[in-house]
């Protein structure tokens, strides 16, 4: 007679004569082995840029040697081989613990292709330090992104079915927000400054100031002023796009209790007084960067204020639940307009870091969407969670997560970047991990919070990292 044991929290069962995993311990073995592979990624990119694979010139040990110690210079690229060789025996880990749980087809079908895929990953990596073939390195790097998606989509799929179909629990508010009649006026120096929404300065600026530092470490220089300049003048565009969006916001927000309280939903600045004093900031920002920086910076920090005006507040945002992912790509504009402030055109590096943003914007707003789906809701607009659902929505946060690493990584290739950025990239991107996953587990406001503070803490250490990598180190 066979024992029966309880085995999670979803009560699923298993004999104790089979190898023993509950499904929750299988997706923390998922979500390990997708960070390792994605760490074998970062370390294989930084080990190509810097050209240490000439300094192993034997594989698979290195020169002969199955040890090498810290400091000597072939280290690195050592360490390489030994975290594909924890990637590896993690991955297949995962393969064997699908069928031990009775996963679904589809989820240990995508392991066991990640699996066959493995063995040449390391054949290419074997070829690429005995031949030295230019091109190999590039296809090395490609057949790793494949089999870190691969693992992130196993993992997706596994929280999904652990979790379950239910939604985040939210605050649910029966009625329209109504203001309350002891609250203070607002000071009409603080509505307008509220207006301009200078919570996002700090991170758009951050990203520019990322998109001038990779133009740097490309020979490019930028005297101290034009720098000023660049950020003084996309403020004052962030200024611009924020008043605008208020201004033709205004109804909505008065149906939504996050922004019931913003001045053009109380009516503490007239309508007449706030389109005047954006197109104030607007045609400011435009005479700064002119002046100061140059024609093409310019005119890419007027379209950011086209595009986040017209194209995402009046056309996407209103109809369609694609409005986040299309609207992201205003956010890459400061990373165009950073490079342009140096160089005056626009470069790959620039190109790719733009990239980062436009798909880190999904999996950053998203959580906040599923906070405030009632919100959104009750002013008919489109967010993801109102019109496909939270399962979807967290789905989307996931994928979108692993293609802005995925993205990083592939910066941190194009761009020469060190160990400084690749190790903060995979420490923020598993304390990222960590929390998605709490979320998909929790399904509350909470952990959507929790979710959403890492994003932003993701980007704000990958990118100031960036800046004190090139113009410190």
């Amino acid at each position: 007679m066979s024992v029966r044991h309880d085995m999670c929290s979803n009560g699923k069962e298993m004999d104790s004569g089979k190898f023993m995993i509950d499904e929750s311990r299988f997706t923390n073995l998922l979500a390990v082995t997708s960070v390792a592979t994605y760490v074998l990624i970062v370390v294989g990119a930084t080990v190509s840029v810097a050209d240490l694979t000439a300094t192993c010139g034997t594989w698979p040990t290195c020169d002969g040697s199955l040890f090498v110690l810290p400091g000597d210079e072939a280290f690195v690229a050592w360490g390489h081989r030994l975290a594909a060789l924890v990637a590896g025996v993690l991955l297949a880990a995962s393969t064997v613990a699908s069928l031990a749980v009775d996963a679904p087809r589809r989820l240990r079908l995508v392991l066991a292709a990640a699996l066959v895929l493995y063995p040449a990953q390391v054949a290419i990596g074997g070829v690429t330090v005995l031949s030295g073939q230019e091109f190999l390195p590039v296809v090395h790097l490609a057949v790793a992104m494949v089999i870190f998606t691969f693992t992130l989509v196993a993992l997706t799929w596994s929280l999904e079915r652990n979790a379950g179909e239910g939604e985040v629990e939210t605050e649910k508010k029966t009625s329209e927000p109504e203001p309350t009649e002891d609250e203070a006026p607002t000071s009409t120096f603080r509505a307008y400054l509220d207006m301009t929404k200078p919570r996002l300065m700090w991170l758009l600026c951050l990203v520019a100031v990322a998109g001038m530092a990779l133009a740097v470490a490309g020979g490019g220089s930028i005297p101290l002023p034009t720098a000023a300049a660049t950020l003084f003048g996309g403020c004052l565009a962030i200024g611009a796009s924020g008043t605008f969006n208020h201004v033709i916001e205004r109804d909505r927000d008065r149906r939504m209790a996050r922004t019931a309280d913003r001045p053009m939903a109380n009516d503490a600045v007239p309508v007449r007084n706030a389109v005047a004093f954006g197109v104030a900031l607007a045609v400011a920002s435009a005479a700064v960067v002119v002046a100061f920086v140059n024609v093409l910076a310019a005119a890419l920090t007027m379209l950011a204020i086209v595009f986040y005006t017209v194209v995402y507040t009046v056309i996407l945002k209103p109809h369609t639940d694609q409005n986040v992912v299309i609207g992201g790509a205003v956010g890459a504009l400061p990373a165009l307009i950073g490079w342009a402030a140096v160089e005056g055109n626009v470069g790959v590096p620039a190109l790719v870091l733009g990239g980062v943003i436009f798909l880190w914007t999904p999996a950053h707003f998203y959580n906040l969407a599923l906070v405030y789906k009632d919100d959104y809701e009750r002013a008919d607009i489109p967010m993801l969670p109102v019109v496909r659902g939270d399962q979807t929505t967290l789905r989307h946060i996931n994928l979108y997560f692993g293609a802005t690493l995925l993205s990083t990584s592939l910066l941190a290739y194009v761009a020469d970047l060190g160990w400084a950025f690749s190790g903060v990239t995979v420490a923020a991107g598993a304390v990222f991990l960590y929390f998605v996953v709490r979320l998909h587990r929790e399904r509350t406001s909470a952990a959507a919070m929790r979710a959403f503070h890492s994003s932003n803490a993701f980007l704000g250490s990958v990118m100031l990292v960036l800046a004190v990598e090139t113009f410190l180190l």
